[in-house]
């Protein structure tokens, strides 16, 4: 492939892959590269849809050396050989954005989980290539958003994405975490954008928790795990609890430094699987808007 970070599959003329059959959609499929040198396959609601290995894609699929791709009669072969280490090396990435197997404990990060609320009475409600188009849409909209606003990954689970951003300069955490914020924004204009274009039964609506502290970060999966990161898990769910569309960890809010007067109500809250009441500050979508139109 050529260089690049996403190529469309289809029979449209600006497609990357172009593929010469009726039973290809103009714009069927998209191949993302990610930070880590792992490719995705997002179906883009195609009328046929897209499969790997013979299995419908329904969500993000990452995509393994020598998987059979299928768009409507078209068939694909993937092929990208495992890279080692040294190769990695030669490559000249930067290490932290390397993919790894070694897990690397106590690093200060931001965890975001944004989910898609009602998702299931929605899978039940529509067509299957309807649920592909939207959820394949939203994905791409998010991972896009996620990486421009700085995150270090990003991790598909169901109906909900995970996005992590790494403090590794300290004197940068507060624009960090205003560049979490910023993506939350985002994710929920373009929650709305999808809304407004695909034949849906109602609006797409979104909660997202967002929870800062040590976390263990790597591994050949990419991804963040520890206290820290399922706290932002709860959080997202409590935002249904109390009524507004994010949640903020108490570290978060803190780090933030924000004065005493702003739009961040504090909550008392029940997370699962903790005994005691957890201490978060939400906001609703609007007020977010608003707190983010007033800083540079």
């Amino acid at each position: 492939m050529a260089n690049g970070q996403s190529w469309a599959i289809g029979r449209g003329d600006g497609c990357a892959v172009m593929l010469d059959s009726r039973s290809v959609s103009r714009l069927h499929a998209l191949i993302q590269k990610r930070d880590t040198g792992d490719f995705s396959l997002v179906d883009l609601g195609s009328r046929n849809g897209s499969f790997v290995n013979s299995h419908r894609v329904t969500v993000p699929v990452v995509l393994n050396d020598k998987d059979r791709m299928l768009f409507g009669d078209q068939e694909l072969l993937f092929h990208n050989p495992a890279r080692s280490p040294s190769q990695i090396s030669a490559a000249g990435m930067d290490d932290r954005n390397a993919p790894t197997t070694q897990m690397h404990t106590n690093n200060l990060a931001t965890i975001v989980v944004v989910d898609i609320r009602d998702f299931t009475p929605l899978a039940r409600t529509v067509s299957e290539a309807l649920l592909s188009q939207t959820i394949g849409t939203w994905f791409l909209k998010v991972g896009q958003v996620t990486q421009r606003q700085g995150s270090w990954a990003q991790k598909y689970i169901g109906d909900a994405v995970m996005a992590v951003w790494v403090h590794d300069d300290r004197t940068q955490l507060q624009a960090d975490l205003m560049r979490a914020l910023r993506a939350v924004h985002e994710i929920n204009l373009a929650t709305a954008e999808i809304s407004r274009t695909l034949p849906l039964p109602g609006p797409l609506r979104i909660g997202a928790g967002v929870n800062t502290g040590p976390a263990i970060l790597g591994g050949n999966e990419y991804t963040a795990l520890g206290d820290a990161v399922n706290q932002a898990f709860r959080l997202e769910a409590a935002t249904k609890v109390i009524g507004l569309g994010v949640a903020l960890g108490e570290r978060t809010f803190t780090e933030l430094s924000l004065p005493a007067k702003n739009p961040f109500s504090r909550r008392e809250v029940a997370l699962k699987g903790y005994e005691a009441l957890k201490i978060a500050w939400g906001i609703s979508f609007e007020e977010l808007e608003m707190f983010l139109g007033e800083r540079p």
